[in-house]
C-alpha cells in the first residue's frame, strides 16, 4: 500500500493546520513598537558627541552681523576662513538621552557615547553647567584679544581678581571674593599666572598684597603643599583692559575651546591683507594670557565639523595629538601646535603654500 504524506491506516482523517509565521510575526512588530515607545521615555546617564558647526570667525554668519567687531582702531578687509569648531553635545543634568538616542548614537559612525560622570561632576545643575560654559565663553574672548594685541604690539592692562576662595584653606577668612593682587612678596604681578609662579619658590609664609574696595592692604598666607605644588587656596581671574574696544559675537556656543582661534581671528582683522591667503583654516584649543595652547574635548568631531565646512586645514592642541591619530578625515590636514605664535605661523605658512612643511602628530 502506498501512503501518501499526512495519511494513516485505519486512523482519522488528518487535519491541516494553519502557519502559525503570520501571528509570529504581528507579534514581533507589536514587540518592537512598543520597546521603541518605552525607549523613548527612559533615559540614561550618558552624553551624546556629535560633530557641531564651524563658525567663519572673519567671515559672517547667517544674519550677517560679523564676528569680530572693533571699535576705536582701523580694521583691514580679508578673505579666506578661519573657523572654530564646536561639538553638538545632548545629554547632561536635567536633560539626559533617551535609551533611543543612545542606541542611535551607538551606530553613528561619528558619534561618541560618554559616561555623564566623565564629563560633569557630581550634583550639579543644568543652570550651573550653562552658568559655567557661559562664563568660560567670556573669559577665554578675553584673553584671546588680549594675546592678539600684546602680538600686535598693542597696550594691554591686566588685574589678577579673586574669582574664589576655597573653604578650609590658607585663604578662608582672609581674602575675599574680588580682591585684586598686585604683588607677591613685593614683586609687582603684571600678568596674573605669575602668581603661582612665585608663590611656588616661596618656602615659608607668603605676603600678598591686595586691594580691596579701594584700599590697599597686605595679607599674609601660609602655603600648604598638595602633589609638590604650594597651594593658598584662592582661584584667580584675569581682567583685561585694551586701548580699543574688540567684542567677539560667537552666537550660543559655550566653553573656552574657541579661544586660540579666537585670537587669530583678531589678529587678522586688525591687519592688513588676508592672513589665511585665501585658505579654509579650521582649529580649536583654549588660550590663556601668556598665549599657551591648551587642550579641549571632541577633537574627532572638531575634525569632521571641520572636513563638513570645507576646511582644508586644521589647527590642533599638541596635547591632543593622541586623539587625532587615526580619527582624521580624508582631505584634511591636521597640524598641532602649543601656542598662539606657533598657531600663527603655522597659517602664515598656509597661506604662503608651505603646508607640507608643517609638523604632524607623532603616530605611536
Amino acid at each position: 500500500m502506498n501512503l501518501t504524506p499526512g495519511s494513516s491506516v485505519g486512523g482519522p482523517r488528518t487535519v491541516r493546520r494553519r502557519p502559525v509565521f503570520g501571528r509570529s510575526l504581528s507579534a514581533l512588530l507589536l514587540f518592537l513598537v512598543v520597546l521603541a515607545l518605552v525607549a523613548q521615555f527612559v533615559t540614561l546617564p550618558f552624553v551624546i558627541l556629535r560633530p557641531g558647526p564651524a563658525v567663519d570667525i572673519i567671515g559672517k554668519p547667517e544674519d550677517g552681523a560679523p564676528v569680530v567687531t572693533v571699535e576705536g582702531s582701523k580694521t583691514y578687509p580679508t578673505t579666506g576662513s578661519l573657523y572654530f569648531t564646536t561639538v553638538a553635545q545632548y545629554g547632561g543634568p536635567g536633560r539626559r538621552p533617551s535609551a533611543w538616542d543612545v542606541g542611535l548614537a551607538m551606530m553613528d559612525p561619528h558619534a561618541e557615547l560618554v559616561r555623564e560622570s566623565v564629563v560633569y561632576p557630581p550634583q550639579v545643575s543644568e543652570q550651573q553647567v550653562r552658568d559655567e560654559s557661559t562664563a568660560a565663553m567670556t573669559d577665554s574672548q578675553q584673553e584671546a584679544v588680549a594675546v592678539a594685541l600684546r602680538a600686535l604690539g598693542r597696550p594691554v592692562s591686566e588685574k589678577a581678581v579673586v574669582a574664589q576662595v576655597l573653604p578650609d584653606s590658607p585663604a578662608t577668612g582672609r581674602m575675599e571674593k574680588g580682591d585684586v593682587v598686585t604683588a607677591v612678596d613685593g614683586t609687582k604681578i603684571t600678568h596674573a599666572p605669575e602668581i603661582t609662579q612665585l608663590i611656588q619658590k616661596t618656602t615659608g609664609e607668603v605676603t600678598l598684597s591686595v586691594t580691596r574696595g579701594g584700599s590697599d592692604r597686605e595679607v599674609v598666607l601660609d602655603p600648604v603643599a598638595r602633589d609638590g605644588r604650594r597651594l593658598v587656596g584662592i582661584l584667580i581671574q584675569p581682567t583685561f583692559s585694551f586701548g580699543v574696544d574688540v567684542a567677539i559675537h560667537a552666537g550660543d556656543v559655550g566653553g573656552p575651546s574657541a579661544g586660540m582661534m579666537f585670537g587669530l581671528g583678531v589678529y587678522d582683522t586688525l591687519t592688513p591683507g588676508a592672513l589665511t591667503g585665501g585658505q579654509r583654516i579650521a582649529g580649536t584649543g583654549t588660550l590663556d594670557s601668556e598665549g599657551d595652547v591648551g587642550p579641549i574635548g571632541g577633537i574627532a568631531q572638531k575634525m569632521q565639523g571641520a572636513k563638513d565646512s570645507g576646511a582644508g586645514y586644521f589647527l590642533a592642541p599638541k596635547e591632543n595629538c593622541g586623539e587625532v591619530v587615526g580619527h582624521v578625515p580624508n582631505g584634511l590636514v591636521v597640524t598641532p601646535v602649543d601656542s598662539f605664535d606657533q598657531a600663527l605661523g603655522a597659517v602664515e605658512s598656509i597661506a604662503a603654500g608651505r603646508a607640507s612643511t608643517l609638523p604632524a602628530c607623532p603616530v605611536g
